[in-house]
């Protein structure tokens, strides 16, 4: 059985109403909003490959018919646990919905602010949404007032961040906030002008959802060589890449491909 939007926000919600009350009170919240899921999709009944942060892999239900069906859920439970533990309002619930192995086959996406109980979602091909609005990403050109978020390895950061100035020093304030998929839904809703993630270690669970609210809300996301993001679905799963409005995507790629190049 395919999941609906409805069934996904309904978890997210569960995942809401257990681990907003406990925001920077408890250490252990991954493994709480993980098991709220869990929960969720065991009274349903439903067969399914679980990928998600704690767990890793586990499949609901009939493993036989979840392996055949290709049916997929990657959570991520708390994206952006540091800021939930030490009570810092930017954290979120994300999931994604798949009918196969790559990025491409996700359908269906729920990210949730833990914070302020805003739902954003997507269907494909049906566009992206901010709890009952339809939202679009900026029109902003680089000549604009842009926002960029940019996540770099803190190893060597000093070095990074003269690398990587080829693109900074063009945007008018850079951020740093904490969770992946919120993020991305800063800049389907027009927010935030581009996300750039540099960190190698950034893994499919933080992404997969904001992923298709990005493409529905008319946005574009990339690998940092400038490729399409259609990675293998699995825990193991990790890549850097970039993600933009429409107009700020050849700036980005030209210029990651002079940083990779050493031509910067």
């Amino acid at each position: 059985m395919e999941l609906s939007i409805g069934f996904l926000k309904n978890v997210a919600l569960a995942v809401y109403n257990k681990i907003n009350p406990i925001l920077g009170l408890k250490q252990n919240i991954d493994v709480i909003a993980e098991e709220v899921i869990i929960d969720c999709l065991e009274k349903a009944s439903i067969d399914i490959l679980l990928i998600s942060e704690e767990i890793g892999e586990k499949y609901i239900g009939n493993k036989e018919k979840a392996t055949k069906s290709k049916h997929k859920l990657i959570v991520d439970p708390i994206d952006g646990s540091n800021n939930a533990i030490r009570g810092i309002p930017f954290c979120s619930t994300s999931i994604a919905f798949a009918l196969g192995n790559t990025i491409d086959d996700i359908t269906k996406s729920v990210v949730l602010d833990l914070t302020t109980k805003n739902i954003y979602w997507a269907e494909k091909g049906k566009g992206a949404f901010l709890n009952a609005k339809k939202i679009n990403i900026s029109d902003n050109d680089i000549s604009k007032n842009c926002i960029l978020e940019i996540n770099l390895p803190m190893r060597k950061i000093v070095e990074e961040l003269t690398k990587y100035s080829l693109i900074t020093k063009k945007f008018y304030r850079i951020r740093v906030m904490g969770s992946t998929a919120l993020s991305l839904c800063q800049i389907a809703k027009g927010s935030v002008d581009a996300f750039v993630d540099l960190v190698e270690k950034s893994r499919l669970i933080d992404t997969a959802g904001g992923i298709l609210i990005v493409k529905e809300a008319g946005g574009k996301i990339f690998s940092k060589h400038g490729n399409n993001l259609n990675e293998k679905i699995s825990i193991d799963t990790k890549f850097p890449f970039a993600a933009s409005n429409a107009k700020l995507e050849c700036f980005l790629k030209e210029n990651l491909k002079k940083i990779t190049l050493n031509r910067y």
